[in-house]
């Protein structure tokens, strides 16, 4: 029953951040961003950034940080790939790893979606230019990519240090990226909570997927007595 618990989770985090999308885009819109650009709960997104202000150091550490993610995502290719080099075939690959290359596609498909159709612009310009902030690109990176290397380290290995390791430094990580993104003033608030509600679905998603295709691999050797 996880498989289909994490899977309701995540069709729900989904269904919220459809509903937080529509929100944005119907209350409170005002054109309170950069050259007038129009922004919905503009009363408490201009609140917020006014009370953060705008750190630019900040901005540039996230920034720098959103290569880790992105280190980890080429780790687990490298994996499957080593794994299809040794194995010859593509379905003797784990299901897992075929599965996250599947959803890191996903996140990126995501990520491009919203860069063509912008929802908010940034509070501030980013060397002269106008970008796309909703959801945050770096914040969905994040919160999409970190905990699948938890996930991952505790489907891989039974040692307790390197599971807690790994979800300490998942945990202190995401949060570090979501709260400096946050009070750097390069977001407005709604973009930030928009990147949790989707990040958080997908990878809902992606852990359900996994679950389910475990339980059909279980199926399968009872069924032929293996």
């Amino acid at each position: 029953m996880k498989e289909k618990r994490n899977l309701l989770m995540g069709i729900g985090l989904i269904g919220s951040f459809a509903l937080w999308t529509v929100l944005v885009l119907c209350v409170d819109v005002q054109a309170v961003g950069q050259n007038g650009t129009r922004i919905g709960f503009a009363a408490f997104n201009v609140w917020f950034h006014h009370l953060s202000g705008v750190h630019m150091l900040l901005y540039t550490i996230t920034d720098w940080l959103g290569l880790v993610p992105i280190f980890i995502c080429v780790c687990f290719g490298a994996l499957g790939f080593l794994q299809l080099i040794k194995r010859r075939s593509l379905l003797r690959v784990d299901p897992d790893i075929l599965l996250l290359g599947g959803y890191y596609v996903l996140v990126i498909v995501c990520y491009l979606i919203f860069e063509m159709i912008p929802i908010n612009y940034r509070p501030v310009l980013i060397e002269g230019r106008l970008e796309a902030s909703y959801p945050s690109s770096t914040t969905l990176l994040v919160l999409s990519v970190m905990p699948t290397l938890t996930f991952q380290a505790y489907r891989r290995t039974t040692d307790t240090l390197i599971r807690k390791s790994a979800a300490v430094t998942v945990i202190a990580f995401s949060a570090f990226m979501v709260i400096g993104r946050l009070i750097s003033g390069v977001h407005w608030v709604t973009d930030i909570a928009a990147s949790v509600l989707l990040s958080a679905g997908l990878f809902m998603m992606y852990r359900s997927a996994v679950l389910y295709t475990d339980k059909a691999k279980k199926a399968d050797r009872r069924e032929y007595g293996v």
